[in-house]
C-alpha cells in the first residue's frame, strides 16, 4: 500500500520530466536531425574565443588573456573555465540535452520546482513551467544566441523559490535550494539578469518585512534573514573566482570610471546613461505584453503578400522592399516583443482581483517596477533615480531587459492565481464577479484596438516621417492589418481561458478536464507566439555552420605571415565586428559590450580619426598602392602594429610598411600629468621616437632622453596568448615600447628571469626602462585574483555540497514543513 501510495506521490513529477523533455525536443526538432542553432552572438562568442580555445585544448590550462579583440583583453568575460566551482557539473548534468533545448528544458524545470515550494499542485505547476519556458522573450534571446543570458533566466526562479520557502515553510530547507539555486545562477556568467534577480527578491523581502510586522512576525523574520545569509556567503564564494576577476576587470572596463576629466570634473563610475537607455521600450509599446504586434513585432521585413510589398512592385522599386520592417516602435531594432501571453496576462489581472497577502503585492511591485524601468529615456527622471543611487544600475546596458522581472512575475501570481481557484477557498460569487471584472479588463483592451486601431498610434516610426504618402499609407495598412489581428487573437485566447474558467466554477467542467484545457491554451498561445521568433529556419546542417568560419583570400595571404601583428578589417564595422576577423588574427576590432576603458576612449578620439584620413584618401586613390604612404600618418594604427589591412575580402590586403612591430625603442620620454593630455599628445607625437608617460610612473625612467644605436634591436621570440618573450641586445640602457594592452592586474614581468618592472606608455600600451647588454624579457598574465578566487570557489564548494548533503540525511534538518512537496 505505501509503495502506491509513494508511486503516485511521484507519479506528477515523472509526468512533469518527461513532458518538459519532450515539448523541448518537440520545439527544437531540427536538433533531432542533428542540425545546429545560427545565431549571431554564437558565432561571435566563438571567434572571440577561439585563441583561448586553443591554448587549452593544446596546453591543458587557462590562457585567461586574449589578443584576437581589441589588441588585447582579459578573457574573463568570453571564455574562462574556473575549476574551483565544483557545481558545475551539476549545470552540465541539467543542460545534457544539449543547447538549445537545455535552456527550455531547465526553465520550465526550475520554475516547476518554485512552484512547488510555493505550495502548488504539480499539475498546475507544469502549467506555470510550461508559460515561464516558452515565453516569447526566452526563445528571441535565445535565436540571438545569448547563452549566459538564457542560462541566467532559466535559473532565476530556483533563487526566488528558495528564498520563498525559507521563510515560509522551513529555514534550512530554504537556505540549501537558495545556495544551490544562486550557484548555479551566479555560474551562468550573466551579472545584469542575476541582478535583476536581486531587486526582485529585495521587494518581496521588503514586503515580507512589513507583513511579518504586522503580524508580529519580525523575530522568525529576522532569524529567517540570518540563515539565508550563510547560502548567500557560499553561492558567492563558489563562483568567487568567477565574480572576483570580472570585479577587478570591471574597474577597468567600459563599466569602470574613466580617468579623463570633463570640463564639470565629474566623471562617474558606469556607463553613459545614453548608452544605457538606447534600448527603450516605448510606454505605448507596453501593450506587447498583451498583444504581441501591437508594435509591428520584430524588425524583419514584410512578407511578398504584404500591402508594402505590393505597392513598391507596382511602383517599379520591389528591391527597397527589405528596407522596410514591422517594427515602428521607439528602441533602434528589436528581435521581438516581450509577449506574456493573452492567458497568462488574463489570469495576472484577475490575481489583482482576487488574491490578497504578500505575495500578491511584491509580484506587483516587482512587475510594476521592472515597466517603469524598462521605459528608459521615455520616462528619464525615474531612470535617473536608479542611474544616480541604485547602486550597480549604471553598469548594465540596454534597459528593455529588466522585463525579464515581468516575465518571471506574471506567470507566478497567474498560477497563484490559479491555485486560489481550485483550492475552493473562495465563494463562487466572489470568483465569477472577479472573473466578469478581468474579462471585461483585458478584453475590453484587446477588443478596443481591433475596433479603433488608430488608438495605438501612427503606425509610422520617428524615422519613417519624411517618405512620401504613398509609402506611409502601404505601411499603415500592413501595420494596422498586424495590431488587429493580434488583437483578435489575444481576445480569443482570453474568452477561452474566461470559459474554461466559468466552465469549472459552475461545475460542468471537471478539475483534472480544466487543467488540461488551461496547459493546452498557454501553450498553444505560446508556442505560436514563439514560432514567429525562433522557427526551424534557423537551423542549418553543421557543415553548412562551419562553412561560416571557413578563411577568404585576405585571409589566406595574412595567415602565411608567422610573425605577430594585428589586422585592420575596413570590410565591417571595424569596433562592432562580429564577422570572423578574430578567428583567424589578432585585431585591432572585435565585437564585444566590455571593451577597456581606455581602449574605447582610444578607438573615440584617436583611432577613429585614424580610420577617417585613411577612408578619405581610398575615396580618392585609383590604386591600392596609393594609400600605402596614407599609412605613414596613421600612428596609432602604427603603434598598434597594424599590419595588414583588409579592404575586400576576396582580394589580398594592404601590407602596412609602416607598423612599429612588436616592440622598439624610443629616445624620447614624454611626461604629462593626466589622461587628458596622455590622450590629446600621442596624436600629435611621433611614436616610432617618443613615448608619452603619466608622471605617476616618472619615477621608473631613468633618463630625459636615451640614446639609441643602428645596432640596438628587440624581438618576440616566443608568443602565447598570457606569455611573451623577447630577447633584446643594447649598448645602452634604452626605453622600450611593446605593442600590447596595459593591463596592471596580473601582467608581470622579468628580465632574465628576476622580476621587473613595467608601466603603461602611450595610453594603453606597455613601456619599460631596460638596462644595457643582451637579455630576456619575459611577460607573464598570472592574476593572483584568479589563484585566490580558485581556492575560494574550492572551499566554498566543499561546504556547500555537505550542507546539501546534511539536509538530505539529517532527520532533524527536513523535518520542518514537508506538506508542500508532497502535494
Amino acid at each position: 500500500m505505501n509503495k502506491k501510495a509513494d508511486s503516485k506521490k511521484y507519479l506528477p513529477h515523472i509526468i512533469a520530466f518527461f513532458l518538459f523533455t519532450v515539448l523541448s525536443f518537440a520545439y527544437f526538432f531540427p536538433v533531432i536531425e542533428g542540425k545546429v542553432l545560427k545565431a549571431n552572438d554564437s558565432i561571435v562568442a566563438k571567434v572571440n574565443m577561439q585563441e583561448i580555445v586553443e591554448y587549452r585544448e593544446t596546453e591543458g590550462k587557462e590562457a585567461l588573456w586574449t589578443n584576437s579583440i581589441f589588441s588585447g583583453m582579459p578573457a574573463y568575460l568570453i571564455s574562462t573555465q574556473h575549476p574551483g566551482n565544483l557545481w558545475k557539473s551539476v549545470d552540465r548534468l541539467l543542460q545534457s540535452y544539449g543547447r538549445p533545448v537545455a535552456f527550455v528544458f531547465i526553465s520550465m524545470f526550475s520554475f516547476y520546482v518554485m512552484l512547488l515550494l510555493f505550495g502548488v499542485n504539480p499539475y498546475l505547476a507544469i502549467i506555470g513551467a510550461i508559460a515561464f519556458g516558452f515565453s516569447p522573450y526566452l526563445m528571441q534571446v535565445i535565436a540571438a544566441g545569448h547563452n549566459t543570458k538564457a542560462m541566467a533566466m532559466s535559473y532565476l526562479p530556483l533563487v526566488v523559490g528558495g528564498v520563498y520557502y525559507a521563510y515560509k515553510e522551513n529555514a534550512i530547507g530554504g537556505a540549501v535550494i537558495l545556495g544551490i539555486g544562486l550557484a548555479l545562477e551566479l555560474g551562468a556568467g550573466h551579472p545584469q539578469i542575476t541582478y535583476y534577480a536581486f531587486i526582485c527578491i529585495l521587494i518581496m523581502l521588503v514586503t515580507g518585512l512589513i507583513f511579518s510586522i504586522r503580524n508580529k512576525e519580525f523575530s522568525k523574520f529576522l532569524r529567517t534573514s540570518l540563515v539565508l545569509i550563510i547560502p548567500f556567503v557560499l553561492a558567492v564564494g563558489i563562483n568567487f573566482s568567477q565574480l572576483y576577476t570580472t570585479y577587478e576587470y570591471g574597474k577597468y572596463s567600459m563599466r569602470g570610471k574613466s580617468d579623463l576629466v570633463s570640463e564639470s570634473n565629474n566623471v562617474s563610475a558606469g556607463l553613459d546613461p545614453d548608452y544605457i537607455t538606447r534600448w527603450s521600450y516605448g510606454i505605448g509599446e507596453t501593450m506587447n505584453l498583451l498583444i504581441p504586434n501591437f508594435r509591428g513585432g520584430s524588425s524583419k521585413p514584410f512578407d511578398n503578400d504584404s500591402e508594402i510589398v505590393k505597392t513598391l512592385r507596382s511602383n517599379n522599386n520591389a528591391s527597397a522592399a527589405s528596407s522596410f520592417y514591422k517594427y515602428w516602435g521607439s528602441q533602434p531594432s528589436t528581435e521581438g516583443p516581450n509577449y506574456l501571453g493573452a492567458t497568462i496576462i488574463f489570469l495576472f489581472v484577475l490575481g489583482l482581483i482576487l488574491l490578497r497577502g504578500a505575495e500578491k503585492w511584491w509580484l506587483l511591485s516587482a512587475t510594476l517596477l521592472s515597466v517603469l524601468l524598462a521605459w528608459g529615456h521615455n520616462f528619464m527622471w525615474f531612470t535617473n533615480l536608479f542611474i544616480d543611487y541604485f547602486p550597480g544600475y549604471n553598469k548594465f546596458r540596454a534597459v528593455t531587459m529588466i522585463l525579464v522581472i515581468a516575465q518571471f512575475c506574471v506567470p507566478l501570481m497567474a498560477i497563484l492565481t490559479l491555485k486560489e481557484i481550485f483550492s475552493g477557498n473562495t465563494e463562487a460569487n466572489v470568483l465569477k464577479k472577479g472573473l466578469l471584472r478581468a474579462t471585461a479588463i483585458t478584453g475590453g483592451i484587446t477588443l478596443l484596438f481591433i475596433i479603433i486601431p488608430s488608438l495605438a498610434g501612427s503606425f509610422i516610426s520617428a524615422y519613417e516621417t519624411d517618405m512620401p504618402d504613398w509609402v506611409k499609407n502601404a505601411l499603415i495598412a500592413d501595420r494596422k492589418s498586424l495590431l488587429v489581428a493580434d488583437a483578435a487573437r489575444s481576445l480569443v485566447f482570453i474568452l477561452l481561458a474566461a470559459g474554461i474558467i466559468l466552465g469549472l466554477l459552475s461545475g460542468k467542467l471537471k478539475e483534472r478536464y480544466a487543467l488540461i484545457l488551461l496547459g493546452l491554451l498557454v501553450i498553444t498561445d505560446l508556442w505560436s507566439a514563439d514560432k514567429r521568433y525562433l522557427g526551424a529556419d534557423r537551423f542549418e546542417l553543421p557543415q553548412r555552420f562551419e562553412q561560416t568560419f571557413e578563411p577568404t583570400i585576405a585571409d589566406e595571404y595574412i595567415l602565411q605571415d608567422e610573425s605577430e601583428y594585428r589586422v585592420l578589417n575596413l570590410t565591417v564595422s571595424t569596433f562592432n565586428d562580429n564577422s570572423t576577423t578574430s578567428y583567424f588574427h589578432h585585431s585591432i576590432g572585435g565585437y564585444h559590450g566590455a571593451k577597456m576603458e581606455r581602449y574605447q576612449e582610444l578607438i573615440d578620439s584617436a583611432l577613429y580619426n585614424n580610420l577617417i584620413d585613411f577612408s578619405q584618401a581610398a575615396s580618392t586613390a585609383t590604386l591600392v598602392s596609393d594609400l600605402v604612404p596614407v599609412l605613414e600618418e596613421t600612428t596609432i594604427l602604427n603603434m598598434l602594429n597594424t599590419k595588414y589591412i583588409i579592404y575586400n575580402p576576396e582580394a589580398p590586403p594592404i601590407l602596412n610598411e609602416y607598423a612599429l612591430g612588436s616592440a622598439w625603442f624610443v629616445e624620447k620620454p614624454v611626461i604629462v600629468k593626466n589622461a587628458n593630455e596622455e590622450i590629446n599628445l600621442i596624436q600629435k607625437i611621433d611614436p616610432c621616437n617618443e613615448a608619452v608617460i603619466d608622471d605617476d610612473f616618472e619615477s621608473m625612467i631613468s633618463h630625459d632622453q636615451y640614446q639609441t644605436d643602428e645596432d640596438d634591436h628587440i624581438e618576440l621570440t616566443s608568443y602565447k596568448p598570457n606569455e611573451l618573450i623577447y630577447d633584446y641586445t643594447v649598448k645602452t640602457e634604452q626605453l622600450a615600447v611593446f605593442s600590447e594592452i596595459y593591463y596592471p592586474k596580473g601582467w608581470k614581468c622579468y628580465i632574465d628571469g628576476q622580476e621587473s618592472s613595467h608601466f603603461r606608455v602611450d595610453y594603453v600600451l606597455r613601456g619599460m626602462e631596460l638596462p644595457a647588454g643582451s637579455h630576456e624579457v619575459r611577460f607573464r598574465f598570472d592574476p593572483p585574483s584568479y589563484r585566490i578566487g580558485t581556492k575560494v570557489s574550492y572551499a566554498s564548494s566543499i561546504i556547500m555540497l555537505l550542507m546539501a548533503i546534511g539536509y538530505l540525511f539529517y532527520p532533524k534538518l527536513t523535518s520542518g514543513k514537508k506538506k508542500t512537496i508532497e502535494k
